[in-house]
């Protein structure tokens, strides 16, 4: 039976009452402003180095996925990394090649090259089982390398998972439109999150997303799975969690739903919900040992 969890939230101190010993970690946990590790380098022979951030600590370690041309340094990045601290658990945090402190050419990179960032994240710098969290495009690349190294992973955490986003949402486009878009060659990708109104993606760069589409088929993926995505996600449709669910042949599947959850669920209360989240998989997967 997993062992209690007393959780209080005063004068903006979270306390957390675990396997007998007391953690507190304070509210810039929840709101992801403080950030304490050190950024170093991870050199690959004849690809760009990666900037990463890592907390040395007890199994299982937590690595956080960023999304699109998002970096390490987000809220919920920082607030995980406290989080973890706080329970001396190891944690990973790292920017893709081309983005944030990465080397490379944001432009130059696809689908297949951010995977296989994080398969060198994952080979190189994890020890031991890890829990993955994926925040919209990192939960999809939380699946591809879930799928090509299931014995490194405990359990999988995706936030407004996008998987398959590029290519689905470019399918649903009409006919018309996308004839007119394979003849220009690119496509603006619309999303308020960008100053230009959206991410401008060449069909060179689609082409190759579809080649690691998961969603077609059965993920085999037998680990404990959990999708929190916000039901007002105007970016990726929330029911893009719910294929995941089905898909997966993982039967401990949980979906949260948040009513009033946006697609970055970088809100006070999202964070809260996600930090509990990861504390009850460290709790069920420390408990079957």
């Amino acid at each position: 039976m997993a062992a209690a969890v007393l959780r209080s939230c005063r004068a903006g101190v979270l306390q957390k009452a675990v396997r007998g010993k007391v953690a507190v970690f304070s509210s810039t946990c929840l709101g992801g402003v403080m950030q304490k590790s050190t950024v170093q380098y991870l050199t690959r022979p004849d690809l760009p180095k990666l900037a990463y951030q890592k907390v040395k600590g007890k199994s299982p370690g937590v690595v956080f996925l960023p999304g699109f041309a998002s970096n390490m340094s987000g809220q919920k990045a920082e607030a995980l990394e406290e989080f973890c601290k706080s329970l001396g658990h190891s944690y990973l945090r790292f920017d893709y090649t081309g983005c944030g402190l990465s080397e490379g050419v944001f432009a130059d990179c696809t689908v297949g090259s951010w995977k296989r960032d994080v398969l060198c994240v994952l080979d190189e710098l994890a020890e031991g089982p890890q829990i993955l969290v994926g925040s919209s495009m990192g939960g999809w690349l939380m699946l591809l390398a879930a799928i090509a190294r299931p014995e490194k992973i405990a359990a999988l955490v995706g936030i407004s998972t996008a998987a398959d986003h590029f290519v689905t949402a470019f399918k649903s486009l009409p006919i018309e439109v996308r004839k007119e878009v394979e003849e220009k060659g690119q496509w603006l990708l619309p999303s308020k999150h960008s100053e230009e109104g959206g991410y401008t993606l060449s069909m060179d760069f689609l082409r190759e997303a579809e080649s690691h589409c998961v969603l077609h088929s059965p993920v085999p993926l037998t680990c404990p799975v959990r999708l929190i995505h916000g039901l007002q996600d105007e970016d990726v449709p929330w029911h893009v969690s719910l294929q995941v669910a089905e898909r997966v042949l993982s039967t401990d599947v949980d979906v949260i739903l948040r009513k009033h959850g946006q697609h970055r669920l970088s809100q006070k209360d999202d964070i809260k919900l996600m930090v509990y989240t990861i504390d009850d998989l460290i709790d069920k997967l420390t408990t079957m040992v």
